[in-house]
């Protein structure tokens, strides 16, 4: 046999792969993970852990049985068989139409790889890089590959530390793929610039979506931008957001520009300008805009503080948007005359069903009027978070609360005590969301919590979030998780804050109880809680089998966390 495949060897052709040669390369080229043993050990049989059986789990074993099919396809020649070996070294499954390698740590040399593969795959529609760091600077080996897969329809490249010569480069090559709808590169600072002004000028005319969100754009690109909407007749989503750049006015170029071509849009149905950079300047020329983009359904304003004292000068033509659903301006340093002016605008958005004004602390002195302006029976968003609510406040929001599918009325103190009257006026099957984070709540509280739950008035929640409430005592917690009614429940907080600490011993066996029937339960967070490694190894008895993300602390010494997940919403004000 071997004197055979010498004399192949010798006429020019290949010999035959096995799939176990196959594995072992791939093995060997995959890239140093925290998980990966060292190839000796994975074939030992003299070590404790005897066998792929034993060492690698029922789960990993299915992964190597199918890892093995791809491998003997490769051996035969199957391009399929290449892709699919492709991904599952990284941990994805292969599909003909859809391609995502996003968080995979793919290097330039991986990328070079991926690009020789969509030959194999002429039917993709969507292809995700997003959050790969290391392809900075490379993409160009993947550009021009792009004409194998010219269907594709969604292009994602986000956090992907792209350059100016990666966009030039992705410019050229969009030519190859006419049918592009939906382009995302946001989080990628280096496309502001002359990058991201040449391939403007080539973007299909078959574009509904771009999203550019954190990309360090400046006044001169949202000038540039503002010239290629033209060209765009289906463009439906424009994403611009964190950007604070885009307003700093330089010569060749500025907001006023960018705005004035939004009325050309027409066909526009999103626009976010989350934080840049707006001041009342600028209201004047985007409720310009606003007059000819009667199609817009969401407009998001918020997180631009310049706003403040002049949103008169926008709500003045909000009224010519008739479709619009959703309206944010959370944290926008709203004063009660912007809200008054917001106000008399209301009634003219008849078809407005989200309305975000969060984190404006003026807010809550004119809640009971916003209420009443606003169409309650088709409203599903109404956060009132940070907007210091006051009695009067709270009970008009419960005028509303029956038709929300999501309340947040977190870091409001008058909640606490007063649950029963929001809790009471929901109807069942309609909540997807309640927040009720540093609401100063009480056992009693969480008692009327776990009432609403056996009545069936939560029966479709997906998130509750009862964090940073350390005066619910252990009764309360215990209530909750017995009360039961909580089959759809995919998120459940109830840490504690930063600075606390507590033992979670009393409430942790009716929790442990109330598992079995939280089918859906995806992420349990509860910080700051003292567990013991035994009631750990409970907790994680109770879930085998199941994905739960846990947030519970290694150890707590003096108040403070050796281990814990940071949240970047649960910061104090």
């Amino acid at each position: 046999m071997e004197a055979a495949d010498a004399q192949h060897g010798r006429e020019g052709v290949a010999p035959r792969r096995s799939a176990l040669d196959v594995i072992m390369s791939q093995i060997r080229g995959k890239r140093t993970a925290p998980d990966r043993k060292p190839l000796g050990r994975f074939l030992s049989r003299s070590t404790e852990r005897t066998g792929i059986a034993e060492d690698l789990g029922t789960e990993t074993r299915e992964n190597v049985s199918g890892f093995t099919k791809a491998a003997e396809d490769e051996a035969n020649g199957g391009g399929w068989g290449r892709v699919c070996v492709f991904l599952q070294k990284l941990g994805k499954k292969a599909d003909t139409r859809s391609l995502s390698v996003a968080h995979c740590d793919l290097t330039a040399t991986d990328l070079m790889e991926l690009a020789t593969l969509l030959q194999f795959l002429p039917n993709l529609e969507e292809m995700d890089v997003s959050w790969n760091e290391l392809i900075g600077g490379s993409l160009g080996a993947l550009s021009s590959h792009l004409s194998h897969v010219g269907g594709i329809r969604v292009l994602r490249l986000c956090h992907c530390r792209l350059n100016n010569d990666d966009v030039t480069e992705l410019g050229d090559a969009l030519s190859a793929i006419p049918l592009l709808e939906i382009l995302d590169l946001s989080w990628n600072g280096g496309i502001g610039g002359k990058g991201l002004q040449s391939l403007l000028g080539k973007l299909p005319a078959t574009l509904r979506e771009i999203h550019l969100v954190a990309c360090q754009l400046t006044a001169a690109d949202a000038a540039a931008l503002g010239g290629a909407l033209c060209a765009q007749p289906r463009l439906c989503v424009l994403d611009i957001s964190s950007n604070p750049q885009l307003t700093q006015e330089v010569e060749g170029g500025c907001f006023r520009d960018m705005a004035a071509a939004l009325s050309n849009a027409t066909s526009l149905t999103t626009l976010r300008l989350h934080d840049c950079g707006l001041s009342t300047d600028h209201l004047n020329d985007l409720g310009s805009a606003c007059v000819s983009l009667t199609s817009l359904r969401e407009l998001d304003v918020s997180c631009n503080r310049g706003l403040s004292g002049g949103l008169d000068q926008l709500t003045s033509d909000l009224a010519h948007l008739t479709h619009l659903e959703s309206l944010d301006l959370h944290m926008s340093c709203l004063t009660c005359a912007d809200l008054e002016a917001l106000i008399q605008v209301l009634p003219f958005l008849t078809a407005l069903t989200a309305l975000d004004v969060s984190s404006n602390k003026e807010a809550g002195g004119v809640a009971k009027d916003l209420v009443s302006a606003l169409p309650l029976v088709q409203m599903k968003r109404l956060p009132l978070n940070s907007c210091s609510l006051s009695q009067e406040s709270f009970t008009a929001l419960v005028l509303v609360a029956p038709y929300l599918r999501s309340i947040d009325v977190s870091w409001c103190k008058v909640v606490g005590g007063r649950t029963s009257l929001l809790l009471d006026a929901l109807q069942p099957s309609v909540l997807l969301e309640l927040r009720l984070s540093s609401c100063g709540l009480s056992t009693e509280d969480l008692c009327h919590l776990a009432s609403a739950c056996r009545h069936g008035r939560l029966s479709s929640l997906r998130l509750c979030d009862v964090s940073y409430n350390a005066s619910v005592g252990d009764d309360g917690w215990c209530a909750l998780f017995e009360a039961g009614g909580l089959g759809s429940l995919e998120e459940l907080d109830l840490s504690l804050r930063p600075s606390s600490s507590a033992s979670c011993s009393s409430w942790l066996p009716a929790l442990l109880r109330a598992l079995p029937g939280l089918t859906a339960l995806s992420r349990l967070s509860a910080q700051r809680w003292r567990i013991s490694s035994q009631e750990r190894q409970k907790l994680k008895q109770c879930l085998k089998k199941r994905k739960v993300l846990l947030e519970f602390d290694t150890e707590v010494k003096d108040g403070v966390s050796s281990h814990q997940t940071t949240n970047p919403e649960k910061t104090e004000e």
